[in-house]
C-alpha cells in the first residue's frame, strides 16, 4: 500500500506500555477468570436512569437528524451553567463548543493553538493521549516532571526553564489523572502569569473537577486576565455516568470557539441527535452529579484506610479524581514488573505509573472504580503480595 503520513504514523510511537496489562487481565476476566479489575477510569456502575429515558423518549421522539456544529442551543447553555459552577466564572452559551468526549476537546484545543512544529509544555504525570494528541497537531513538547515527595505538585521553577521562543501553549489537569493531586491556588496562579507574560494559551483539562476531596479546586480561567487566553477540555463522562456516551466540550473566548467550530465542520460534523438530548437532560437536571463525586470520595476514603501503614507503600497525591497513586519504590523499583506479578500472583489488574509517564515511574495507580468491599479485598490481596516480597528480600539479604 502507500506510505501513509509521517503525522498519522507519529502520533503513537511503536513500543510496549503498561495498557498491555489492563488488556491481559480483561482478557483473563472474560475467560471465567477472578480478576479484580483496578485499571481502568471507567465506571462500575450504568449510566443514571434518567439520563437513559431522556435519549430512549429522543429516540422514540424523532431526534435522529444533524444538530448544530458547536451543539445543540439548550446543550450549550446548560454546559455553560455547568462550566460556570466549574470554573467560577461567568459563561455564555457562545463560550462553549461540545465535541466527542474530552479527548475531542483536547484535540480541538491543540489543533487551535499549535503550528506544525510549534511547542507546548505538558506536565507529568499525565492522561495517555497527552503526548500524542500533540503530535497529532504537528507540534512538539517538554515533559515537565513533578516529584512524588512533593504530592506531584509542579514544580514552578521548571515549567518557566521549559519556555521556548516558540511555546504556545501550557497544558495542565487538575485534579490530575492519574495521582490524583490537586493543585495549589498559588501553583495555578504562577502558571497563569507565565501566560500572561509570554502571551500564552493554558490548556485546563477540568474533567475531575467534582470528584475531589475537601481541598479547593482552581480554575485558571476565573484568574485575572485568563479568561481570554484559557480553554477549559470538560466532560460529561466522569461527573455524570456517562463514559460511553461521549459528550465533552471546551470552554473559550467567544471568538477562538467560532473560528474552532470549523474543525467541528470537517471532523465530526456535530454531536449525534439523540444523544445530545440526553446531555440536555443529565446537565439540566444534574443526574448523578452528587452521587457519584460522593461515591468516589468514599471509596477513597475506604482503600486508603485498608492499606494505612501497609510496609514499603506511600500514597502520593490521591486528593481527587477516580484513583490513588502508590509509591512502591521501596519493594519494587520497575513498576511494570510489579503490575505484571501482581496481576500474576494475586488476580489484580493495577497500571504502573509509567505509562503515564517518567514523573511516575516507581509507582502504580489504583482505579477506584470497584465497590468499597472489592477494594477492601485487593487492599488485603496487595499487602499479601507486598509481605511476600519483602520476606523474600529480607530472607535474600540474610542469606548475603
Amino acid at each position: 500500500m502507500p506510505k501513509p503520513s509521517s503525522r498519522i504514523s507519529g502520533i503513537v510511537p511503536s513500543g510496549k506500555n503498561g495498557w498491555e496489562i489492563h488488556f491481559a487481565a480483561m482478557t483473563r476476566k472474560q475467560a471465567g477468570g477472578r480478576v479484580i479489575m483496578l485499571s481502568v477510569g471507567d465506571h462500575d456502575f450504568d449510566t443514571p436512569e434518567g439520563t437513559v429515558e431522556a435519549c430512549v423518549e429522543a429516540v422514540r421522539g424523532g431526534h435522529h437528524h444533524y444538530t448544530q456544529l458547536p451543539g445543540l442551543p439548550r446543550l450549550r447553555a446548560a454546559l455553560a451553567a455547568l462550566s460556570q459552577e466549574c470554573t467560577g466564572t461567568e459563561t455564555s452559551p457562545d463560550e462553549i463548543m461540545v465535541t466527542i468526549g474530552g479527548q475531542g476537546a483536547l484535540y480541538a484545543a491543540f489543533q487551535a493553538v499549535l503550528d506544525p512544529g510549534a511547542h507546548a509544555v505538558i506536565v507529568s504525570p499525565y492522561y495517555a493521549t497527552y503526548p500524542g494528541t500533540v503530535r497529532a497537531a504537528g507540534g512538539r513538547y517538554t515533559e515537565i516532571e513533578t516529584h512524588a515527595e512533593n504530592n506531584f505538585e509542579p514544580s514552578l521553577s521548571e515549567i518557566e526553564a521549559a519556555l521556548e521562543a516558540d511555546t504556545r501553549a501550557i497544558l495542565i489537569n487538575s485534579p490530575n489523572n492519574p495521582t490524583g493531586a490537586v493543585y495549589s491556588r498559588e501553583t495555578i496562579e504562577r502558571i497563569a502569569e507565565f501566560c500572561r507574560e509570554r502571551d500564552l494559551w493554558l490548556l485546563s483539562d477540568e474533567v475531575y473537577w467534582t470528584i475531589r476531596s475537601e481541598k479547593e479546586h482552581i480554575s485558571p480561567r476565573a484568574l485575572p486576565g485568563m479568561k481570554e487566553r484559557t480553554l477549559v477540555i470538560n466532560s460529561l463522562s466522569k461527573s455524570h455516568g456517562m463514559t460511553g456516551w461521549r459528550v465533552g466540550w471546551l470552554t473559550g473566548p467567544a471568538g477562538m470557539i467560532t473560528v474552532m467550530t470549523n474543525l467541528n465542520l470537517v471532523a465530526t460534523y456535530g454531536l449525534p441527535d439523540f444523544t445530545s438530548h440526553a446531555a440536555i437532560a443529565a446537565a439540566e437536571n444534574g443526574f448523578g452529579l452528587r452521587e457519584i463525586a460522593e461515591l468516589y470520595t468514599r471509596r477513597r476514603e475506604a482503600f486508603l484506610d485498608a492499606i494505612r501503614g501497609m510496609n514499603g507503600v506511600i500514597v502520593r497525591g490521591s486528593e481527587g479524581g477516580m484513583y490513588v497513586m502508590l509509591d512502591i519504590r521501596a519493594i519494587e523499583e520497575d513498576c511494570e514488573k510489579f503490575a505484571w506479578d501482581f496481576l500474576n500472583e494475586e488476580d489484580v489488574a493495577v497500571l504502573p505509573g509509567a505509562s503515564f509517564g517518567n514523573a511516575a515511574r516507581g509507582h502504580i495507580r489504583i482505579s477506584m472504580c470497584q465497590d468499597e468491599e472489592t477494594l477492601r479485598e485487593a487492599a488485603k490481596r496487595l499487602q499479601r503480595f507486598i509481605a511476600a516480597r519483602l520476606d523474600k528480600t529480607g530472607q535474600t539479604a540474610a542469606a548475603g
